[in-house]
C-alpha cells in the first residue's frame, strides 16, 4: 500500500478542544442534537487534520473527534449495549473496596472512564467508524488509517457479570458477535477503500506484565473478572485471526496496536517489560503490521522486534505523556538500532500511543501532540536521505 520508507502515521486520538468537549457533555445530557454536535466535531476533525498535514505525516486520522475515548463510543453504535460509570460498575463487583483501592492506585480518571456493557444481544446499530472514514476522505488526500476496538478488548470489557450473563452466557458466547460486528464493520471499510485499519488491544500487555490471575488491570470492565494469562492469549490470538479471515489482500492494511496504558503522566503505574512474552501469540496473529511502544525504557529491548518476522513494525519513537520535544536525531538513533534487526522497508514511524485517549483528560496540548509529530516527520527525512546515500 505505502511505497514511502519510514512512513509516519498516528495511532488515533488527538486533544480535543473546549468546544468539542462541550458539545459532548451537551450532547449526553440531550441539551444538542446529534446534527448540531456533528458540526462541531466535522470542524474539529479538520483543523486537526490540518495541523497532521502541516507536521508531514503521511497516515493521517480524524484524531477521534467523535469519540469520547477509544472503547465506550461503540455503545451508541451497537444495540443493546449499556453505558457504566464507574459508580454503575461496582454494583457488579463483590470485592468493591479493591476494585476502588486499584482505580487509586493506577491513577485512573474516574470521572472520565465509562464501560460499554452488554445488557443483551448485540448487533451493529450503524457503523463503527465508516462515516467517519467517509468525511476524512472528503477533505485529505493522504492515506488514511481508522482506528477500531479489538475484539480482546471489547469481549473482555463488555462481558460483566451479573449484566451480560442473560444474553451471554460467558465472555466467549459475546466474543462470536463481536468477531460478526467488527468483520460488518472491517467489510464495508475495505469496500470504501479504507487504507489502514489499526485493531487497539491494551489488555494484552495486562496480560502478560502482571501476576498470573492478578485482578489488576486500566480497563473498567476487565476489572470484574480474573484471567488466567496463557488461557485469555490464547482467545485473544483466536478472536484477531478470526477476524482477519479474509480480509487481508483486498487492498486495505491491518494492524493491531499493543498498548501499554495512556491514561495517565505518571511513567511508575504504567505497564512496564519486553515484548518478548507476546512473541508465541503475536507470531501468529494474522496481520500486515504491529504498532508497538518503544519511545520509553518501560518497552524494554528493542531486540525482540526480530522475532515478528512476518509483519511491519509501527515503530513508537514519541512519548505523547511529555511535554518534552524528542530531537529527530535521538528518533534516527533509535531507528538504526532496529535497522539491524530488520529492513527499512519493514518500518512505519509513529508515537507510542495517542494524544487524547481520554477526551477529557488529554495527554498533551495540541501544539506539543503538533511538535512530536514534525519532528517524527524530520526524523523520516533524515532517514530517507540516509538509505538513499547509503544506495549510491
Amino acid at each position: 500500500m505505502e511505497s514511502t520508507l519510514f512512513a509516519t502515521s498516528v495511532i488515533g486520538s488527538w486533544p480535543r478542544s473546549v468546544e468539542v468537549q462541550k458539545a459532548m457533555r451537551e450532547k449526553r445530557a440531550g441539551r444538542m442534537t446529534e446534527e448540531a454536535f456533528q458540526t462541531i466535531a466535522d470542524q474539529a476533525v479538520i483543523e486537526c487534520l490540518r495541523l497532521q498535514e502541516a507536521a508531514g505525516i503521511d497516515i493521517v486520522s480524524d484524531g477521534e473527534q467523535r469519540r469520547d475515548n477509544y472503547i465506550s463510543f461503540v455503545a451508541e453504535h451497537l444495540h443493546n449495549v449499556k453505558m457504566l460509570t464507574v459508580s454503575e460498575l461496582l454494583e457488579y463487583i463483590d470485592d468493591k473496596a479493591s476494585f476502588e483501592e486499584i482505580l487509586g492506585t493506577l491513577d485512573v480518571p474516574a470521572f472520565s472512564l465509562s464501560n460499554p456493557a452488554a445488557a443483551g444481544k448485540i448487533s451493529r446499530k450503524k457503523p463503527l467508524a465508516l462515516n467517519d472514514f467517509r468525511f476524512l476522505k472528503k477533505h485529505t488526500d493522504r492515506k488514511i488509517k481508522v482506528t477500531l476496538p479489538g475484539p480482546y478488548l471489547l469481549t473482555r470489557s463488555m462481558w460483566v457479570e451479573g449484566l451480560s450473563e442473560e444474553a451471554y452466557p460467558t465472555k466467549e458466547d459475546l466474543a462470536i458477535d463481536i468477531v460478526s460486528v467488527l468483520r460488518e464493520e472491517l467489510e464495508d471499510l475495505i469496500a470504501e477503500g479504507a487504507d489502514f485499519v489499526q485493531f487497539d488491544e491494551p489488555v494484552l500487555t495486562e496480560l502478560v506484565f502482571t501476576k498470573k490471575n492478578e485482578n489488576r488491570t486500566f480497563m473498567c470492565g476487565a476489572l470484574t473478572a480474573k484471567a488466567d494469562a496463557e488461557v485469555e492469549m490464547e482467545l485473544a490470538l483466536g478472536l484477531m485471526n478470526r477476524v482477519m479471515e479474509g480480509m487481508r489482500g483486498r487492498g486495505t492494511k491491518m494492524g493491531v496496536h499493543i498498548c501499554r496504558g495512556n491514561w495517565s503522566r505518571e511513567d511508575d503505574i504504567l505497564l512496564r517489560g519486553p515484548y518478548f512474552p507476546l512473541i508465541p501469540y503475536l507470531s501468529r496473529v494474522d496481520i500486515d503490521q504491529l504498532v508497538l511502544e518503544y519511545a520509553t525504557p518501560r518497552a524494554g529491548e528493542i531486540e525482540a522486534i526480530k522475532e515478528f518476522t512476518h509483519a511491519e513494525i509501527g515503530f513508537g519513537v514519541v512519548n505523547p505523556r511529555t511535554e518534552e520535544i524528542e530531537t529527530a536525531e535521538e528518533i534516527v538513533e533509535k531507528v538504526n538500532h532496529l535497522l539491524k534487526l530488520i529492513p527499512a522497508n519493514q518500518i512505519y514511524l509513529n508515537p507510542d500511543c495517542g494524544f487524547g485517549t481520554f477526551a477529557q483528560r488529554p495527554m498533551n496540548s495540541e501544539q506539543i501532540a503538533s511538535k512530536k509529530l514534525k519532528v517524527l516527520s524530520e526524523a523520516a527525512s533524515l532517514l530517507r536521505e540516509q538509505i538513499k546515500l547509503a544506495n549510491l
